[in-house]
């Protein structure tokens, strides 16, 4: 029973720490949410997106892991690191609490199929905050439970799949939600209190 219990544990730990890094505004959402609106290549761009995402949290939580495993004494400094970070975004996403945003995207009409699949692979691949959130940010919090880390990389994964499949197939109900300043700023509350309280632990436990 503890054995499930832990499992299922690391599993919501990787879910909510995976979506608190995706939710926040940016290129890559803006594209899936408008894709949305438009019907246009969702499916696709969805994949790319969730996929993507897959291949990058488990390069984290392999290579990050594989560190760790090879020189347990890294793990002092991969958590210290990693717990600045969190901390680091906390703050930028309280910031963003006072200073709220909109995500706000134009209908149009529908485009090109290949142009979709092509942007959507720049804005994942080629945007380098990618890797920092899913490679070093979720492979360090991942590294920290041991022989759990591939079930809290698996609930990354779910959260990844998730939100993007949210604001593909539900982007005419979510496009009036997110539009909404306040919206934004009850998610990044959210988010800040997460990424502080992860960043936190992290510290303490190095």
């Amino acid at each position: 029973m503890d054995a499930v219990t832990s499992t299922l544990t690391a599993a919501a730990a990787g879910f909510g720490t995976g979506l608190s890094l995706i939710v926040a505004i940016g290129a890559q959402n803006a594209f899936v949410l408008r894709q949305g609106i438009r019907r246009d290549a969702v499916l696709a761009v969805v994949g790319i997106c969730a996929l993507s995402d897959a291949a990058l949290i488990a390069l984290g939580v392999g290579g990050v892991g594989a560190v760790v495993v090879a020189w347990p004494e890294a793990l002092t400094a991969v958590a210290l690191i990693g717990g600045v970070f969190l901390i680091g975004y906390g703050c930028l996403a309280v910031r963003r609490v006072f200073r709220p945003s909109a995500l706000l995207v134009e209908a149009g009409t529908a485009g090109s199929r290949r142009r979709a699949v092509l942007t959507c692979l720049a804005m994942t691949w080629l945007n380098p905050h990618v890797y920092l959130d899913t490679v070093f940010l979720l492979g360090s919090i991942a590294a920290d439970r041991g022989p759990l880390r591939w079930t809290f990389g698996l609930g990354a994964v779910l959260a990844s799949l998730v939100w993007f499949a949210a604001l593909g197939f539900g982007a005419r109900l979510l496009s009036r939600f997110l539009a909404r300043p306040s919206a934004w700023r009850v998610l990044d509350a959210l988010v800040a209190a997460m990424m502080t309280a992860l960043g936190a632990t992290l510290i303490a436990g190095a």
